[in-house]
């Protein structure tokens, strides 16, 4: 028996379907790498039922607290971010501690970034991440919805 093949049929987000949510999630006591994952999750769309892959299909999230995120074992002193200029002795090197000193927003948006894909849509996505060092952000207008992540990383809305 042959079946009808032209029942199965596969769906596709169009430009209608592409709306953001605005999430604000509290990074206080979570560890860097669960929330980082977990953000980009969102940032991606993975959380929704209308995820298409080569689409941006995310929402907006919004981290508080950046600055009381975790970080287990000895990272603070082990962790090393490194960047190079191009020129000779152009190395840089910062520990994790020395980088939160600096700018407590950094390591949370750098381990977003690295969990995204690299292209053009990486990109978009990233654009659509705010990180904030204290608990006060300036997007109210948008009337953000508080998440938070369990153990599994699934989404709890409130």
């Amino acid at each position: 028996m042959a079946t009808d093949v032209t029942k199965f049929k596969t769906w596709t987000a169009r430009k209608e379907d592409l709306h953001g949510d605005w999430y604000v999630v509290d990074a206080t006591g979570i560890a860097l790498g669960r929330l980082a994952s977990n953000v980009a999750k969102v940032l991606k769309g993975k959380h929704k039922p209308t995820y298409t892959p080569h689409l941006n299909t995310g929402d907006h999230v919004i981290v508080v607290n950046a600055a009381r995120v975790l970080v287990t074992g000895n990272k603070l002193d082990a962790k090393v971010y490194t960047r190079y200029s191009g020129y000779p002795s152009g190395l840089r090197r910062r520990t994790l501690r020395q980088q939160q000193d600096l700018d407590p927003t950094f390591p949370v948006r750098n381990a977003v970034r690295g969990m995204l894909q690299r292209n053009t849509l990486g990109a978009q996505m990233l654009r659509r991440l705010r990180v904030y060092a204290g608990p006060e952000h300036e997007h109210a207008a948008q009337g953000p919805k508080r998440i938070t992540f369990n153990e599994k990383g699934d989404i709890q809305v409130g």
